[in-house]
C-alpha cells in the first residue's frame, strides 16, 4: 500500500551511489521490494553515477546528477540518502521542502545544530524524517532492551562495551575511510551511542572521552578511543573502541556486559552479513548460577531493511518511527559531546534535546 492509501508500492529516489549506496541496492532494498520501488538514482559525481547505472542496468531516464531534476522527471514519495555525511542535512531539507519523506544514513548530521534544523523542517512540512540506525534492528539489542525494561534481571548497574577491529591494511590512497572526519567517534561509535540510548532506555548527560592514533595507524584522525558516559539515572557506561586492534575482532555492535542487582547480562550482535542474525547472542548469568543463553526477540527483517520497512509502515499509520530525526537528536548530542570532550580533555555535558 502506498503512503496515500492506494494499493501500490512506495516510490523511492536513492541519492548517493558510492560503495555504501550500492551496498544498499544489493542488500538492503531487495528484502522490502514488495513495499518499495526505487524509481530513480541521483549522484552529483558523474563517474559514480555512470558506474551505478551500469551496475544496476538502469536507463538514462532513471539516472540524474541533481535531485531537483529527479523530482521533475519522476513521481516519488520517499528519498533515501546515502551520500557523505556533509550532504545529509542539505539533501534532507531539499527533499522535505519538495514534499518527500526522508530516510537518511547515520551519522544524521555533523552537529546538533544541523540536526535540529532538519527536524524543524520536517515538523514544518509535515514530512517524516528517519535516521537509518540499523544496529538497533537486530534481535540481541532488542532482547537486552526488553530485559532492562521489564526488570527481570533486577536494578541496572554499570555497563561495559568493547569494539575491536583491524581496518588498517589498505594503502592510504586506496581507502577514503582513513580520511573520514572522526572515523571512530563519529562514523563507528554512532552505532553504539544509539544502542546505549535504546537498550538502557536512558538519556546520556555527561561524557568523558580520550582518543588517540598509535604510530601504526593510517587514519588521519583518531583510530582508538575510551569513553565514560553517565546517564540520567546515574548509570555509568565504559566504551573502548579501536579500528587498529590486533585482538580478536568483536561483532560490529561490540561486546556488551551489563551489571544488574540479580546478575550479569552479556550480549553481542551483527557478526557480519546484514541479512543473518546468527551472531546475535544474549546470555544471562544470575548470581551463583551458570550462564544461560536466552531466546531472542524475533524480527521479520533485519538491519537497514527493517528500518526502511518500519518507516513505510509508520508513514502509512501516521505515527513517528522509533528512529525519527527528532528521536535521533539524543544520539547526535552524545556524538558531539564526545568529540568536544576528546578535544578539551575534560568531561562534557551532553546537551538536552527535549
Amino acid at each position: 500500500m502506498n503512503i496515500d492509501g492506494s494499493d501500490t508500492t512506495v516510490k523511492l529516489i536513492h541519492v548517493g551511489l558510492g560503495n555504501w549506496g550500492l551496498d544498499w541496492e544489493a542488500n538492503a532494498l531487495p528484502p522490502v521490494g514488495d513495499d518499495v520501488e526505487r524509481v530513480a538514482i541521483v549522484d552529483a559525481h558523474e563517474p559514480t553515477l555512470a558506474r551505478a547505472q551500469k551496475k544496476l542496468k538502469l536507463p538514462d531516464a532513471m539516472c540524474f546528477a541533481d535531485l531537483d531534476a529527479a523530482f521533475a522527471a519522476t513521481e516519488a514519495d520517499l528519498v533515501l540518502i546515502t551520500a557523505p555525511m556533509i550532504a545529509h542535512v542539505p539533501l534532507a531539507i531539499q527533499a522535505m521542502e519538495a514534499g518527500k519523506h526522508v530516510l537518511v544514513e547515520k551519522p544524521f548530521a555533523g552537529t546538533l545544530a544541523e540536526a535540529r534544523e532538519a527536524v524543524a523542517v520536517a515538523e514544518r512540512t509535515g514530512r517524516t524524517l528517519m535516521v537509518s540506525q540499523n544496529y538497533r534492528f537486530y534481535p540481541a539489542p532488542r532482547t537486552a532492551a526488553k530485559i532492562v525494561a521489564d526488570g527481570s534481571m533486577g536494578e541496572p548497574g554499570s555497563v561495559h562495551v568493547d569494539f575491536r577491529r583491524w581496518a588498517n591494511d589498505a594503502e592510504y590512497e586506496m581507502s577514503r575511510h582513513y580520511q573520514f572526519p572522526h572515523p571512530l567517534l563519529f562514523d563507528m561509535a554512532i552505532h553504539q551511542y544509539d544502542l546505549m540510548r535504546m537498550v538502557l532506555g536512558q538519556e546520556p548527560v555527561e561524557v568523558y572521552a580520550k582518543d588517540m592514533s598509535p604510530s601504526w595507524s593510517k587514519f588521519d584522525e583518531e583510530s582508538e578511543a575510551l569513553l565514560i558516559v553517565t546517564f540520567a539515572n546515574g548509570q555509568i557506561l565504559s566504551y573502548r573502541g579501536s579500528w587498529v586492534s590486533s585482538g580478536d575482532p568483536t561483532h560490529w555492535a561490540g561486546e556488551w556486559r551489563m551489571e544488574f542487582s540479580e546478575g550479569e547480562l552479556s550480549w553481542t550482535s551483527r557478526a557480519g552479513a546484514e541479512k543473518a542474525a546468527s551472531g546475535d547472542v544474549v546470555t544471562a548469568r544470575h548470581r551463583g548460577k551458570k550462564p544461560v543463553e536466552l531466546p531472542l526477540v524475533e524480527l521479520p527483517l533485519l538491519g537497514r531493511s527493517m528500518g526502511l520497512k518500519q518507516l513505510v509502515d509508520s508513514i502509512e499509520a501516521g505515527v513517528e518511527p522509533e528512529s525519527s530525526g527528532r528521536q535521533n537528536l539524543g544520539t547526535v548530542a552524545l556524538m558531539e559531546a564526545a568529540v568536544r570532550s576528546a578535544e578539551s580533555g575534560q568531561a562534557e555535558r551532553v546537551e538536552a534535546v527535549d
